[in-house]
Formats: C-alpha cells, sequence, structure tokens
C-alpha cells in the first residue's frame, strides 16, 4: 500500500490513499501517530479487500465468477450474499428502478462529457440482458441468463465507509471521519461535541463547493458531476433507467443524504436520483435531511 499519506492538521491526522476509483480520507483526531497509522492502514486495507472481493474489473473474485458462469448456477459466500439482498430489496422498493443487472448498458454508454450518444438500436439490443426479475437467487444460489451480469457498484463504496466505520470502532474512541470519494460517516462527534467540515461539491451551470459540519452518522451524495453526455445543447445524465436503458429525465444534478449509516444514505440518495423529476417529492416523504440542486 504504497500510495497511503499521512500528514498532521492542527488537531488532527490526515491520512489518504486512492481505492475504488475514488479519492479516499480518513481524518482522525488522535495525538498518537502511531495510532493514527494504524488506523489508516486497517481502513485502507478494508477498502482495497472491497475493493477486489466486488470490482467488476477484477478477473479474479466473485463477480467475475457470477458474471462468466454461462447460465450454471453459482453459490456465494454470506458477505456477498447480504449485498444481494439489499440490492434486490431495493430492486423492489425502487419498482425495478434500481437494478444491479443494468450494468452492460455501459457497454453503450460512456460519460465521458463527450457528445458521443448512443444509437437506440444498441441499447435494445442490450436491455435484453437486463432485469432482475429475471435471476433466479435462492439460499445464496444465484443463476444469470447467460450474457447477463450484475454489477455491486451502486451500493458497494458505501458499504465499505460502514465497514471502515465499524473496524476503527474496535481500534480507538476517539473520532474519525472515513470519506470515500464524498460519501462519507463518522464514529463519534469530535471533542466538547465538535465537528468535522466537509465539502460537496454542487454541479448545476458551474462548479461550486458546499461545506457540511458532520457530528455524527453518514452524508451520501450522487450526481453527475464529471458523469455526464452533452448533444446539441442536452444534458445526459449517467443515472440511466435500467426499463428503458436511457438517462432518467430530469434528474437533480446533485442530492446529498443524511442517514445514521452510509449505506443508507446512498440508498436513499440513488433512489432520488432514479427518482428524476419527481425526486424531491420523493425526499419529502423519506422525513431525512437533503441537499438537492
Amino acid at each position: 500500500m504504497t500510495d497511503l499519506k499521512l500528514i498532521q492538521e492542527h488537531d488532527f491526522w490526515r491520512g489518504s490513499f486512492a481505492a475504488m476509483a475514488s479519492p479516499c480520507e480518513v481524518l482522525m483526531e488522535v495525538d498518537d501517530e502511531a495510532l493514527a497509522k494504524n488506523i489508516l492502514h486497517a481502513v485502507s486495507a478494508e477498502a482495497h479487500r472491497i475493493e477486489h472481493k466486488f470490482s467488476r474489473y477484477n478477473d479474479n473474485n466473485i463477480i467475475f465468477k457470477i458474471n462468466n458462469a454461462g447460465g450454471d448456477t453459482v453459490k456465494v459466500d454470506d458477505e456477498t450474499a447480504r449485498l444481494i439482498d439489499f440490492s434486490a430489496n431495493l430492486f423492489q422498493l425502487s419498482d425495478g428502478l434500481f437494478d444491479i443487472t443494468s450494468g452492460v448498458l455501459r457497454k453503450a454508454w460512456n460519460f465521458d462529457a463527450s457528445d458521443n450518444v448512443p444509437e437506440p438500436e444498441d441499447i435494445a439490443i442490450l436491455l435484453s440482458t437486463v432485469g432482475w426479475h429475471k435471476v433466479k437467487w435462492i439460499n445464496n444460489n444465484i443463476t444469470l441468463l447467460p450474457k447477463m451480469q450484475i454489477d455491486l457498484g451502486g451500493v458497494g463504496k458505501e458499504y465499505a465507509v460502514d465497514r471502515c466505520i465499524q473496524i476503527v470502532r474496535e481500534i480507538t474512541r476517539q473520532s474519525v471521519l472515513v470519506n470515500f470519494g464524498g460519501d462519507l460517516a463518522t464514529t463519534s462527534p469530535r471533542k466538547n461535541n465538535g465537528f468535522w467540515s466537509v465539502g460537496r461539491l454542487i454541479t448545476g451551470k458551474e462548479h461550486s463547493v458546499a461545506l457540511f459540519q458532520l457530528r455524527k452518522g453518514a452524508i451520501a451524495t450522487s450526481g453527475d458531476a464529471h458523469r455526464y453526455l452533452l448533444k446539441d445543447g442536452i444534458r445526459y445524465s449517467h443515472v440511466l433507467n435500467p426499463k428503458t436503458g436511457w438517462p432518467v429525465k430530469g434528474s437533480p444534478h446533485t442530492v446529498s443524504i443524511t442517514a445514521p449509516t452510509c449505506i443508507e444514505a446512498g440508498m436513499l440518495s440513488t433512489l432520488a436520483m432514479l427518482q428524476g423529476e419527481q425526486a424531491e417529492e420523493f425526499l419529502k416523504l423519506q422525513e431525512v435531511n437533503y441537499w438537492i440542486n
């Protein structure tokens, strides 16, 4: 883990590394440098473990085995099963809008800020391999139709944050904040009920940054700050409707949610984006703190 960096800033230590295609930070309100190093190494190790196990880009993990089973049944371990169960529940809660089989649509869509909008016929071909309802999922056994794939990227980063928070709490009672690419959580308030100041990128006609004051719980953000297409004055968000294969119409540029855990916050921010023009109506019904633009 040669990319680990640790510096002292005022009354806390800041550790950083890269994982899950994101910049990762660990802010630690501890005095002991050795303790800060221990925490940073533990968080980095867990983040890389989860990335290795669940990344769709790895050709030697459970996701690769499932996606390349050619229609055969694959039995998964309990950790993988919990994430699949959670994703299956989100599929039901979202009326099919959250679908971990929709990752194959990335073969047509490349959200690189260009104007390369795919052809409708290319999307139509891929849609035949999308649909969680086509998957057999019983007692940790999963069976995909040939050419279907699953992708746990929609829940993996938030899950990693929560796992790292659990690990840090076993190491220290002092306040630590884990931030993986804008999805973050803290173990506890800082000294004297203090808070961590964290930034949130706001996307619109221009980019700007808003600051949060986080004492407890988690914040997750979904948005199209860097992943979009722009053609003929139309901005195509990376949030795709798995039923049509096309971007959800009227999605907010950015949604941030607070919740007790990062995976809960991430679930709500993602579901809100999938609601498109009804995103704010959806969030009002959830009775949570949110920021939307």
